[in-house]
């Protein structure tokens, strides 16, 4: 049975869905963790460590954390293989471009699958920076996330990275937040634009939250 509902597309569309309100889930409880960085090294160093002793003592040190990590990675893989597949299905299903676009496809819409692979390339920057610290400026100091925040974005190009990786985030979020909500029936015509509307906010307050640390840091604000 969950073969058969894999195989088909609504089933891959249900997966993305599900996977994708996951993420989601994660990047706004990520998204108040980082701007404690406006706080001062102590709040934002202290706010790290808590999230590695969380569930303590039921939870030995980190376990929590890895347990996090796990639950993404899957929702990563099963939301980058599920797209990955449903657009090769319709490539198949519609090898030729069509002679007309459609015009009231969104912007978002149309760059869903690009935005989708510039986030899985910043995702691989992004741990490599700041958790395992192999591309990281300056020298990784373990267990200094404030420290190690300020040296990334004290460099132009740590900015310009990050960036455009939330720019990437917050159209993929204003159409996947509406796709997922068709896709597991939430939408109709009277939530329609409710719907929309919590997608356009979801997607700027996620934008402008996460770009603030970048921008104190090249302002000054956070040194």
């Amino acid at each position: 049975m969950a073969r058969t509902m894999w195989d088909s597309s609504l089933g891959k569309k249900t997966v993305m869905a599900v996977s994708g309100l996951i993420m989601l889930m994660y990047l706004v409880v990520h998204m108040i963790g980082n701007l404690k960085i406006f706080f001062g090294p102590g709040e934002f160093n202290h706010y790290a460590h808590w999230l590695r002793t969380l569930g303590e003592p039921f939870m030995h040190y980190e376990w929590t954390l890895w347990l996090i990590r796990v639950v993404l990675v899957v929702a990563v893989v099963a939301h980058a293989t599920s797209a990955y597949q449903l657009s090769r299905r319709d490539i198949r299903a519609r090898p030729t471009k069509y002679v007309h676009k459609k015009a009231r496809a969104s912007y978002a819409t149309r760059t869903m699958r690009w935005g989708g692979i510039i986030l899985g390339l910043f995702i691989i920057w992004h741990l490599l920076d700041l958790t395992t610290g192999t591309v990281h400026p300056g020298g990784f100091q373990e267990g200094r996330p404030y420290q190690n925040v300020v040296d990334t974005f004290s460099t132009w190009y740590g900015n310009v990275i990050y960036i455009v990786g939330m720019l990437a985030l917050g159209l993929h979020i204003r159409h996947g937040f509406w796709s997922a909500a068709q896709t597991l029936g939430a939408g109709n015509r009277t939530r329609d634009r409710a719907l929309k509307a919590t997608a356009d906010i979801l997607a700027l307050l996620l934008t402008v939250g996460f770009i603030a640390v970048p921008v104190g840091v090249m302002t000054g604000v956070v040194s």
